[in-house]
C-alpha cells in the first residue's frame, strides 16, 4: 500500500512539476568537489568514523568512504560533510523495486 502511495505522489509531482525531493522527502545530495558533501532529507548519520560514513536516507542507505572525514554542519535534517572522499555509495532499500 505504502508503495502504491509514494507512486501516486511521484506521479502528481511529475504532473505538478514539483521537485521530487520536496514532494517525496527524497534525499538532495550536493558534491563539491572530493572535499564536501551536503545531504538534505536524511534520517540520521547510523556511523562515522575516519574514513566511513553511513547515512539513513528514506529509501536507503547512503555510504561515503574516504580520509579526514568529519561533520562540519548538522542542523535538523540537513548535513555538510568535509574530508576527502573516495566513494559514494547508495543502497535501496529492498521492497520489490
Amino acid at each position: 500500500m505504502e508503495n502504491k502511495i509514494s507512486k501516486v505522489k511521484e506521479k502528481l509531482a511529475d504532473k505538478l512539476d514539483i521537485p521530487k525531493d520536496i514532494a517525496l522527502s527524497m534525499p538532495r545530495i550536493i558534491v563539491i568537489g572530493n572535499e564536501e558533501i551536503t545531504i538534505e532529507n536524511h534520517q540520521g548519520i547510523l556511523k562515522f568514523c575516519d574514513d566511513f560514513i553511513k547515512v539513513k536516507c528514506c529509501y536507503g542507505n547512503m555510504y561515503i568512504n574516504g580520509y579526514n572525514l568529519e561533520i562540519l554542519f548538522i542542523s535538523g535534517r540537513t548535513v555538510v560533510l568535509g574530508g576527502k572522499f573516495k566513494s559514494i555509495e547508495y543502497e535501496g532499500r529492498n521492497d520489490g523495486e
